[in-house]
C-alpha cells in the first residue's frame, strides 16, 4: 500500500476516537449563577423594606443535577433603623442563606423545599440596651405548575422581630411558628415580555395586628442586556402612622421617619443574571 494512504489511514483512526471521546464528554452536574439588580423599592411581601427609597440587590447560585441548590442573596435595608427612631441602630443590610432541594413530578408539575435564613448584621442594640433579634429562619415549600407557585413558609424562630402582643422582649420567640402562604404566576407573552401576578398572606403568631395580606401584579421586558419590570404592590397592613401602628415605620418616635410601609405603591425594576 502507498506508504501516504497508510499514514492517514493510521492519523484517520487515532483520530476518530479523540474526536468521539470529545463529543461525548459529560457535562459538569455543578452550575453557579450570579444575579445583580436595582429597585426603586425594596419590597418583601408587600411591606417596603427601604421606606420607599432605592436598593441596590444581588446574589449567587449554586445548583447541582441532583437537585440540591444553596445560594446566598443581600440587599440594603432600613426598616430596622426607621422603625426604632433615635436608637443608633445601624442594621443596614440584609444577607440570606437558603439551601434545599427541588424536583420534578411530571413534565408539568415540581416541587421546592428548603432553609432560609435572613441575617441583619450591624449595631442592633437599642440606646436603652435591648438587643434586637430581627434575624429570622424559615422552612418552607412549594408546588409549582408550568407557570404558577403555590409556595408556603414556616418561621421555626421569632418573626422578623415580632413580639407576641402583650409582651416584650427577651419574649420576641412568642412568635414563632407564623406562617406566609403564597401564589404566584409568572407567564411568558413571547418576544421577551411576561406578566407576573401574586396574592399572599403573612399570619404573626400570637400578634394579630402584624397579620395582612398582600397583592402584585406586573409586567416585564428582557431588553437584551437584562429585563426590565414595573409592579404595583398594595396591602391591607395595618400602617396608619397617626394610630402609632404595626407597619407604620417609627410611628411615634423622636425623629421619626414615619413612614407607612404597607401602602400601594409601584415599583421599578432591573435584573441581569450571569
Amino acid at each position: 500500500m502507498n506508504k501516504k494512504l497508510i499514514t492517514l489511514a493510521v492519523a484517520g483512526a487515532l483520530a476518530s476516537p479523540m474526536f468521539a471521546v470529545a463529543a461525548d464528554a459529560p457535562a459538569s452536574p455543578h452550575s453557579l449563577t450570579g444575579n445583580v439588580g436595582f429597585v426603586t423599592d425594596y419590597l418583601y411581601r408587600g411591606i417596603s423594606q427601604t421606606s420607599g427609597k432605592p436598593a441596590l440587590q444581588g446574589g449567587f447560585d449554586y445548583a447541582h443535577s441532583s437537585g440540591l441548590y444553596a445560594g446566598i442573596w443581600g440587599s440594603n435595608v432600613n426598616w430596622i433603623a426607621d422603625g426604632n427612631p433615635g436608637q443608633n441602630i445601624s442594621a443596614g443590610l440584609e444577607i440570606d442563606v437558603y439551601g434545599g432541594y427541588k424536583g420534578a413530578i411530571t413534565d408539568d408539575f415540581g416541587f421546592d423545599v428548603g432553609l432560609l435564613t435572613y441575617n441583619y448584621p450591624g449595631r442592633n442594640k437599642t440606646a436603652g440596651g435591648t438587643i434586637l433579634k430581627q434575624d429570622t429562619q424559615e422552612v418552607y415549600g412549594a408546588l409549582s405548575w408550568k407557570w404558577l407557585t403555590l409556595k408556603y413558609s414556616h418561621s421555626i424562630g421569632a418573626l422578623f422581630g415580632w413580639a407576641k402582643t402583650g409582651t416584650a422582649a427577651p419574649n420576641l420567640g412568642k412568635t414563632k411558628g407564623s406562617g406566609y402562604l403564597e401564589l404566584n404566576a409568572a407567564y411568558d407573552l413571547g418576544d421577551g415580555w411576561g406578566i407576573t401576578g401574586h396574592v399572599g398572606h403573612q399570619k404573626v403568631n400570637g400578634r394579630t395586628s402584624a397579620s395582612y395580606s398582600d397583592y402584585k401584579i406586573g409586567v416585564t421586558k428582557d431588553v437584551g442586556f437584562g429585563v426590565v419590570g414595573l409592579a404595583a404592590s398594595s396591602t391591607n397592613a395595618k400602617d396608619n402612622c397617626a394610630a402609632a401602628q404595626d407597619y407604620c415605620w417609627g410611628a411615634g418616635g423622636a425623629g421619626a421617619v414615619n413612614y407607612s410601609a404597607g401602602k400601594s405603591t409601584a415599583v421599578l425594576s432591573f435584573a441581569k443574571s450571569f
